[in-house]
């Protein structure tokens, strides 16, 4: 599994070279990657629907207990499947859709840093690797929704899913490691056996609630709802496959993957299913009043992962059985749909419901897509989407609370789901018009044969679900409830009474489609409610952020050294002072006076040349003179630690000092002016502040030297550094081995202040020409 995710990354990294090598056919590659990635994973099937889990673990820093942990079971196999199968044919969509795009290469190296993303997310066996590619699907998400850079809406939309899903991410973190502490383990193959004792935890609630924050705002859930019709924006294959099949998915198997864990209390059931409960009826409320395609297919989208997070919460063996099977439906017909959308756009230029009228004579393969998946959206027989409405129905009636209310949104969204699938499966494009709209572009195989697949198997799965789909649902099922499932599905169950109840949502759908154009109509009147919604919310949030950090930039980040070092040494003075009050030792001065009077005579000298040097400083309105003054300084610092024995430091301060003022005398003349302070005040003020800095830090130098501290780690770094480390100097290899984290971070910092200053250089270039 290892290979399939390092393969991943190589292929992304080199998607821009090989689009200039093969141009349009780029795709090929891009696309055999997924679908070779989609194989393999295929040929567990026989071992994962025997009942074995497959795992895979590779050290990476075990000291820390953290490794590549790889976990593949029922679960796992069926989300890996739906990230390649349809990560498949979106390679392959993407090249007929973007042909001729320049950033070609660029998109490709996104999209396929996502699919590795989201296929390490549900291959993960540890929760630090979870993290790790949660936290690269929102970032590769980021590029690809803002993949219009030159837009501003695309960056905008862009920076608000980053900001939404990212700090939904930071909750996640801190819930995961919550989880980790609370259930003595970081792997997730043990979490999954120590529910009760995660539960029974007084850090059971916080952890619940922050882990629910990062799969709530990943899967759009109400009220971080508002990013996904934004993220719209970003070209429809991102949209088909982020947006209706994938990521917006991550969250519903993060709740999956840890119901055994979290799940069964009252906090967890309630709770997912008031947020999935409300998520559903705003999704399908709004998407009746949009006429944009795919403005309507993401607020469907949204009220369709709600009603996977309402399933989730009811927890019950038909639920959740249930909701495997509507996620795996809404994918089939949600993904063709998106696709739908991406080729009318493409080929009339529009998106609009009203502009849009006799498109099947002129693009029938995708007239036929949008028909298949609009009927297996509304849940007509033989369709998958037939057998997904009749589960989530039976789940909602045998429901031990809110029985009628949870199957009044199941209900309510159905209908709309209804409506909306006329409109895309009939109205576009077969219903009769005298002035259909011109065509613009004309459809190429790569366009319209991936909807025409993915609505195909959403036909077959429907037709035969017993033998395609069954066995990997029903594993996936087992992962999450832990026990054996009696799992059947079928097509036709006889005259009863949730057949009654889909007759009649397909009846009570029509008659809202007739009545939409009404409903459209009055659309604009509700806008001033929005105005105070979660959108609007975030907005202010945003303003106020940046306003509060302009404001405080400019206090703080005021173009002076002097004031920068000022406030990072009061404030390290004073969290000192106040440690120091709270548990400090108390310094005994009786000794010392008798030092110093036993002074020797050149440390006195070197005395009396710092101290008039130093008031001199403040006296002195000359740049040359001061450096010239800081340089003697510095040299007497280095002969103090000559005299006390600290040779390599004093070669160090040496080095530095000399080259500080060889390259302030090199460069004096082309500095800017200099402006002195003028005010006696702040001369006073810099003064104190300076001496208390030095007062303070003497009182913990002689603390540090009265009470030392006790600790082997002199010694074992004294005898290991050479051993270990295969280093004579032991400053150095404490700096490469024992301490590389930091040498790292260090060594990060400076390589982004190169590009940093890099790009300030070339951007002074690119303006001057």
């Amino acid at each position: 599994m290892l290979i399939i995710i390092l393969a991943g990354l190589f292929l992304a990294f080199s998607a821009p070279l090989l689009y200039k090598w093969l141009g349009k056919y780029v795709y090929v590659p891009m696309a055999l990657y997924p679908l070779a990635a989609f194989v393999y994973f295929s040929s567990y099937l026989t071992d994962v629907l025997g009942g074995q889990t497959i795992f895979a673990i590779h050290r990476w820093a075990p000291s820390l207990n953290i490794n590549l942990h790889f976990y593949l079971d029922g679960l796992s196999l069926f989300f890996v499947l739906l990230v390649t199968g349809f990560g498949t044919l979106i390679m392959t969509y993407a090249g007929g859709y973007l042909k001729g795009d320049p950033l070609l290469g660029r998109f490709y190296m996104y999209l396929t840093l996502f699919m590795v993303a989201m296929t390490g997310v549900v291959l993960s066996g540890n929760i630090f690797c979870l993290f790790v590619f949660w936290e690269m699907t929102s970032l590769s998400s980021y590029l690809l929704i803002g993949y219009k850079h030159d837009k501003a809406g695309s960056r905008n939309s862009a920076l608000q899913a980053l900001l939404v899903t990212g700090g939904g991410g930071l909750a996640l973190m801190g819930g995961l490691l919550l989880l980790g502490a609370v259930g003595q383990t970081y792997t997730i193959s043990d979490l999954l056996n120590r529910g009760d004792l995660v539960t029974s935890h007084e850090l059971y609630l916080p952890l619940m609630v922050l882990i629910l924050i990062g799969a709530f705002t990943k899967s759009a859930q109400f009220p971080f709802h508002f990013w996904l019709p934004n993220a719209m924006a970003a070209p429809t294959p991102v949209s088909a496959y982020l947006h209706s099949a994938t990521m917006v998915k991550a969250g519903i198997y993060l709740l999956a993957r840890f119901t055994p864990v979290l799940g069964g209390t009252d906090a967890w059931q309630y709770t997912l299913m008031a947020v999935g409960g409300i998520t559903t009826l705003l999704g399908a409320l709004l998407a009746m009043q949009h006429t944009d395609l795919k403005a309507i297919l993401a607020y469907t989208t949204i009220s369709a992962l709600g009603i996977l997070v309402t399933m989730t919460g009811i927890g019950s063996e038909p639920a959740l059985q249930a909701m495997l099977v509507f996620l795996l439906a809404h994918a089939l017909y949600k993904g063709t749909l998106f696709l739908v959308a991406g080729n009318v756009d493409h080929a009339t230029g529009t998106r609009e419901l009203d502009q849009l009228r006799g498109l099947g004579r002129s693009m029938v393969p995708t007239g036929v897509a949008a028909s298949l998946a609009a009927l297996s959206m509304a849940g007509v027989l033989p369709f998958f989407g037939f057998i997904g409405k009749e589960l989530l129905y039976e789940a909602a009636l045998a429901a031990t609370t809110f029985k009628a209310l949870l199957f009044a949104v199941s209900f309510f969204s159905g209908m709309v789901f209804v409506a909306i699938a006329i409109v895309l499966g009939f109205k576009l494009f077969w219903q009769a018009s005298s002035r259909p709209t011109p065509m613009l572009h004309t459809m190429s195989p790569a366009l319209y044969l991936p909807p025409v697949i993915i609505s195909s198997v959403g036909l077959l799965f429907g037709l035969f679900p017993a033998a395609l789909v069954t066995p990997i649902l029903r594993r996936a099922a087992e992962a999450m409830l832990g026990v054996e499932q009696l799992f059947e599905l079928a097509l036709w169950h006889g005259f009863n009474l949730v057949l009654g109840i889909s007759m009649l949502t397909l009846l009570l759908g029509y008659g809202a489609y007739r009545y939409s154009n009404r409903l459209h109509t009055y659309a604009p009147r509700l806008n001033p409610l929005y105005k105070l919604g979660p959108q609007r919310i975030y907005e202010l949030g945003l303003e106020g952020l940046l306003n509060g950090a302009t404001k405080l930039t400019q206090k703080l980040q005021n173009g002076y050294l002097r004031s920068y070092i000022f406030i990072i040494i009061s404030t390290f003075m004073v969290l000192v002072v106040w440690v120091l009050a709270q548990t400090g030792p108390v310094l005994d001065l009786s000794g010392r006076w008798q030092e110093i009077r036993n002074a020797r005579l050149y440390e006195l000298v070197l005395i009396v040349l710092l101290v008039p040097a130093l008031l001199f400083l403040f006296r002195t309105r000359s740049r040359l003179t001061a450096i010239a003054i800081l340089g003697m300084v510095g040299y007497s610092i280095a002969l103090f630690y000559i005299l006390f024995g600290a040779p390599d430091v004093a070669a160090t301060q040496l080095l530095i000092e000399t080259l500080t003022v060889v390259i302030f005398v090199l460069i004096l003349h082309k500095l800017p002016e200099f402006r002195f302070l003028s005010s006696r005040i702040q001369k006073v003020k810099y003064m104190i502040v300076a001496g208390l800095f030095g007062c303070l830090m003497t009182y913990v130098t002689l603390l540090v030297k009265q009470y030392p501290l006790v600790s082997g780690l002199k010694a074992y770094y004294g005898e290991n550094s050479y051993l270990q480390g295969y280093g004579r100097n032991m400053v150095n290899v404490i700096l490469v081995d024992f301490r590389s984290l930091d040498t790292l971070g260090e060594t990060t910092v400076l390589a982004v202040a190169a590009i940093g200053i890099y790009a300030m250089l070339k951007l002074k270039l690119d303006n001057e020409h």
